[in-house]
């Protein structure tokens, strides 16, 4: 008689788990619900297929970029800004926010050469290049891709600082060799007369400097006039496998002429990669045009060309994805994002489609 209570009780025990496990899973499916990300949810999430698990080693295929299985991938994500102003983004939270929650597969880790502070103009750069290594490991860590980006700018002609470039190209690529996830950008935006010409020849000395240690790892070249002549690109290519050229835009002042531009090289079999751009003009600040951007991600979904935005950081400028005297690093809410920063998480969420 014992035993049958005791199997009723096991048996009531039992079923009320059940309807308590059935209860909480209808809880958390329905909308408007947030969990709070526990240790057991961390670990659901660590373990689910990343971005690299599932696509593995990138390579460059006419003027497409595959992944290990051959099939066509669309790389996207943000930017940090200038790493020795805003070293506290290049964090594991940081990107694991932006893989989870915003959509994205791919950070940029922007080392600016000449401006204040830049790596070939006063900056540490032992510290500098620790936050690069640093954001490699935490991208590695959760396996997303991860550009290393040599943020030439006010240097103008990525040739000032060949030496500089060449030793930190050196360098990195031994250090990351052996990652299928690292992307190299070579030079940022060439400008200000800075020639096809002269930007070929510099590539033709870096390049090798990474293949050395690297032989097929993605690397992306720098264009002039802010990475926007990709027609000079075209008529004279690199001679080097698994190389993409940069073409940035800025919605407010980038329209037709340069999406017209855009896809006359892409239907001519040049491989184009979206490394830099934002809703707002130019400068960085100015008024967004989300209907010039809308226009530029219809592009960039029909040829699958991937594209990196600008700039993670709470910046007071229109750029920025982060409110000004945002203090959180990572797991933002809506409140926390600029106008920018709310458009450009719906749109890597793919909720514009």
């Amino acid at each position: 008689m014992k035993d049958r209570k005791r199997d009723r009780k096991a048996l009531r025990k039992t079923g009320m788990a059940a309807f308590m496990a059935l209860l909480t899973a209808l809880t958390l499916c329905m909308p408007g619900t947030v969990q709070a990300a526990g240790p057991h949810m961390q670990a659901a999430e660590d373990e689910a297929p990343t971005p690299v698990g599932a696509h593995g080693a990138l390579r460059v295929n006419g003027p497409d970029l595959v992944d290990a299985k051959g099939e066509k991938i669309q790389l996207k994500g943000m930017s940090t800004h200038g790493l020795s102003w805003f070293p506290r983004y290049v964090d594991k939270e940081t990107f694991r926010t932006l893989r989870d929650d915003w959509g994205a597969n791919c950070v940029r880790l922007a080392l600016y050469t000449d401006e204040y502070n830049g790596y070939c103009s006063g900056g540490n750069k032992e510290e500098l290049k620790n936050l690069v290594n640093n954001g490699v490991s935490y991208a590695t860590d959760l396996g997303m891709y991860v550009i290393v980006d040599w943020h030439v700018l006010n240097d103008r002609d990525p040739n000032v600082h060949k030496g500089e470039a060449l030793a930190f190209f050196d360098e990195m690529a031994e250090k990351w060799k052996d990652h299928d996830n690292v992307i190299y950008e070579i030079c940022n935006e060439p400008n200000s007369g800075a020639t096809w010409e002269g930007i070929r020849a510099y590539a033709g000395e870096v390049i090798p400097v990474i293949r050395k240690h690297d032989p097929d790892a993605v690397i992306i070249v720098g264009t002039p006039t802010w990475s926007q002549d990709i027609d000079q690109a075209l008529a004279s290519p690199l001679e080097f496998d698994n190389v993409m050229y940069a073409l940035h835009f800025y919605a407010g002042t980038h329209t037709d002429w340069l999406r017209d531009r855009c896809e006359k090289c892409v239907e001519k079999g040049l491989p184009v990669f979206i490394s830099e751009f934002g809703m707002c003009d130019a400068s960085g600040s100015g008024a967004n045009n989300f209907e010039q951007a809308a226009r530029w991600m219809e592009l960039a979904k029909k040829w699958n060309l991937s594209y990196i935005c600008w700039n993670l950081a709470d910046k007071n400028e229109t750029s920025s994805v982060l409110k000004p005297g945002c203090t959180k690093v990572s797991r933002w809410t809506e409140g926390d994002l600029s106008e920018s920063g709310q458009w450009i998480r719906r749109q890597l969420r793919g909720e514009h489609d």
